[in-house]
């Protein structure tokens, strides 16, 4: 009888170490995952700063962790913040422009835009670069068409200085859409879906870039937070080397360094902005929250004055903020968010 007394106080202290080991893993484990989050919420700037300070063993595995834990958190509102400001106007529904269009102040905008108007979209073109510099857009809430099928790429015959469809062939670049094919189809039919595939409304984006964090932005607007926000406004663009720039391989093609996006909606009366700004080089699944700048920023480096026609009192505080995540969606929309992270 003893020895069994004592067989079993050895199994019963076996399964207690067992446990405070499990205990103490999970412990662990919630703390890096904890601290792996706070990491990625940092402006992209200190990011950098702490991984060319710090081994990258330190710092990849923080930035896997706390941009995966952290797209999701950031989505369910538990994490991150927004740059939102009352303002007592109420939102231009129907109207491709939020605040007016972008303003040409300084370089390295080209002082050779033209306005190309498309019904549902607007885009300054350069015939010196001969792609979009900037593009507006307007997205609705309610979906009203199916998005069929692709159509091809054409030349747009009304822009003399625009490419022709192959002229980005075997170059390592995509054609890049500007006002995207999805969002425009399900909104406003077949008619602007094929106007969103002329060679005007083209640039040429790395396939890590297009295929990646630039398409997964895409989508949240078109399907996730317009379900939560309503009409969504949003100015795309692009940033090209004032000199020595390159080109599309056997073109005159400029090729951009950078990509941005800026996502406006109104709640109410409460205005919400964010801004990013997205390098060639970027890696395929990056996570787009890293990318954010404050639309001060990004007016710095582009040349451009955005949201032109609102006030003083309210583009100083929205356009000098730095939001540190994308905006929350619906939580019935989680599980198609992971379904397109992971696409």
């Amino acid at each position: 009888m003893s020895r069994r007394r004592r067989g079993g106080r050895k199994a019963s202290g076996s399964r207690r170490l067992a446990l405070k080991c499990g205990a103490l893993l999970l412990v662990l484990a919630v703390v890096y995952t904890y601290l792996a989050v706070w990491f990625v919420h940092h402006p992209g700037s200190w990011i950098n700063r702490m991984c060319e300070r710090y081994p990258r063993f330190v710092t990849a595995p923080l930035l896997a962790t706390g941009s995966s834990i952290g797209d999701l958190t950031d989505a369910m509102g538990w994490t991150g913040h927004d740059a939102i400001y009352e303002y007592d106007t109420e939102a231009p529904s129907g109207s491709i422009l939020f605040a007016g269009a972008p303003r040409h102040i300084a370089q390295p905008a080209p002082n050779d835009i033209e306005v190309l108007d498309r019904g549902e979209f607007k885009i300054g073109w350069s015939s010196k670069l001969r792609h979009p510099v900037w593009c507006a857009y307007h997205v609705e809430k309610e979906k009203r068409h199916e998005a069929g099928k692709r159509p091809n790429f054409s030349r747009d015959r009304s822009v003399q200085s625009a490419p022709t469809p192959s002229a980005y062939e075997r170059s390592g670049y995509d054609r890049g859409h500007m006002a995207p094919n999805y969002a425009i189809a399900t909104r406003y039919g077949e008619a602007m879906q094929k106007l969103t595939f002329l060679m005007t409304n083209i640039a040429p984006q790395t396939p890590n870039l297009n295929r990646g964090v630039w398409r997964n932005i895409e989508h949240r607007i078109a399907d996730f937070w317009t379900s939560r926000y309503g009409e969504i406004w949003v100015i795309v663009g692009c940033i090209s080397a004032p000199d020595g720039r390159e080109t599309v391989s056997g073109t005159d093609i400029d090729v951009p360094q950078q990509y941005y996006q800026i996502v406006v909606a109104q709640e109410g009366m409460n205005i919400r902005a964010f801004a990013v700004l997205i390098p060639q080089s970027v890696p395929y699944g990056a996570y787009a929250a890293r990318y954010l700048v404050s639309i001060d920023e990004l007016e710095e480096k582009t040349g451009f004055d955005f949201l032109p026609e609102l006030p003083e009192f309210i583009q100083n505080p929205l356009e000098s903020e730095l939001p540190s995540r994308l905006w929350p969606i619906r939580l019935g929309d989680l599980f198609n968010l992971i379904c397109l992270r992971y696409n």
